[in-house]
């Protein structure tokens, strides 16, 4: 594959002190790194004092959006892979390949000169990893590569990109990519209309996170509703076969301050094509440990009924003890219920994978489900973020409980949910 107009002016004109591209997903801003910019850095710089670094936001990051792909076109005779000293040898030159999660790992290479840094997803990165940087790009040949996707317009980042640091900068949208097919952008703008996620992720744009934040979803609740039946019928409404239902989970949020205690049923349907909710209870009340075991169990069994068999059981694994009660109850009357601890994985990669799946019509509810379909209509972003970033407004006025619990059953299965688009 060729490269873009875009990607060649990038080649001919990104030789400041800083080379930065910023915008959509798919747009090809990592591609031509990888590809060109990369190697073409490290070797004009081979035999030149000073460290070659690779930072991502982990070094699994690293291997998957930027070694990989290279070892793919260059061989694993030219890109090596990342040894226990965070090295990994890319033409001929020991590179370091460093998470910028926390300052602890990039504070190894403190103190040392660097001659090349490539950065991938930079918006993401600890803004100390950053800004140590900046000092260690000390000599005359130094330079940076970097490629993101926008987040909110007072990101630290944003504010580096607008002063008057020496920077060439690229802006993509998704439609700078002449190499996607028509049906795919399509498909893709489909999903994430209506969200912070279209502007960001499809215009290229900084934009503040405002509003509701499953906008097509509250817009619209009806159209996501479906019946689950035996055999098709008439039904106006999407059917799936209680056959086609797969991996049923339970995801289990304990309340707490105010809040209350949250019961999901999801399934997956289609190989993860689908993701459906069963099933949404909200219970308030002084509760002991006991008594949550038996509304859980109440709840599980009413599900066991209507649809089958329960695979797992995720809890928030923030309530250790209320977490092992749970787990002896489920043994001793439903034990081959797998119960354990949720993930919790980042909130807002939660919240971005349930707006593609809504944009793309890939997420249904039944009519047991009258707790989440109001969370889901009510959630809004903290348009008063004392932190400055893109946060889901948790203060009572909404069922947070019942999304947390949502969420508990398919984040383990994201990356599963989103590669079956």
């Amino acid at each position: 594959m060729g490269y873009t107009q875009k990607q060649k002016e990038y080649i001919a004109k990104a030789n400041h002190r800083w080379n930065i591209k910023s915008g959509a997903v798919r747009s090809g801003k990592s591609y031509v790194d990888v590809t060109a910019i990369v190697p073409m850095r490290i070797r004009e710089r081979i035999g030149k004092d000073g460290l070659v670094l690779i930072i991502g936001v982990s070094k699994e990051t690293i291997e998957r959006n930027v070694l990989q792909p290279m070892r793919e076109k260059y061989g694993k005779d030219i890109v090596g892979t990342i040894n226990n000293r965070n090295i990994a040898v890319v033409c001929g030159e020991p590179v370091y390949c460093l998470g910028a999660e926390k300052v602890s790992q990039v504070a190894k290479i403190q103190g040392s000169s660097a001659k090349y840094v490539y950065g991938d997803e930079v918006a993401k990165w600890n803004k100390d990893v950053f800004n140590m940087l900046k000092s260690r790009l000390d000599k005359p040949y130094s330079c940076f590569d970097g490629a993101l996707n926008p987040e909110h317009p007072t990101h630290w980042l944003k504010e580096f990109i607008d002063s008057d640091a020496d920077i060439y900068l690229q802006e993509y949208t998704i439609f700078d990519n002449s190499f996607l097919s028509k049906s795919f952008v399509e498909n893709l703008c489909k999903e994430y209309e209506g969200t912070i996620y279209y502007d960001r992720l499809i215009l290229g744009k900084w934009v503040r996170a405002e509003g509701a934040i499953y906008r097509k979803f509250a817009d619209n609740p009806k159209k996501y509703y479906c019946d689950i039946v035996n055999k098709y019928t008439d039904s106006p409404h999407k059917q799936f076969l209680t056959s086609q239902l797969n991996d049923i989970t339970i995801g289990v949020d304990f309340g707490g301050n105010g809040s209350g205690h949250s019961f999901v049923a999801t399934a997956n349907v289609d190989d993860y094509k689908y993701l459906v909710a069963l099933k949404s209870e909200r219970h308030f009340g002084d509760y002991d440990s006991n008594d949550i075991d038996r509304l859980v169990l109440e709840f599980a069994q009413s599900v066991f009924d209507l649809y089958g068999d329960v695979y797992k059981v995720y809890y928030d694994n923030a309530e250790t003890v209320l977490g092992r009660g749970l787990k002896r109850a489920f043994e001793k009357k439903f034990p081959d219920v797998i119960v354990r601890g949720a993930k919790k994985d980042i909130i807002n990669d939660r919240i971005h994978c349930t707006n593609r799946l809504i944009g793309a019509n890939r997420f249904y509810y039944t009519d047991g489900c009258d707790t989440l379909k109001t969370a889901l209509s009510e959630a809004v972003w903290n348009s008063n973020s004392k932190e400055q970033k893109d946060e889901r407004l948790d203060d009572g006025t909404s069922d947070i409980d019942s999304l947390d619990g949502f969420e508990y059953t398919f984040e383990r299965d994201m990356k599963k949910y989103i590669k079956a688009d």
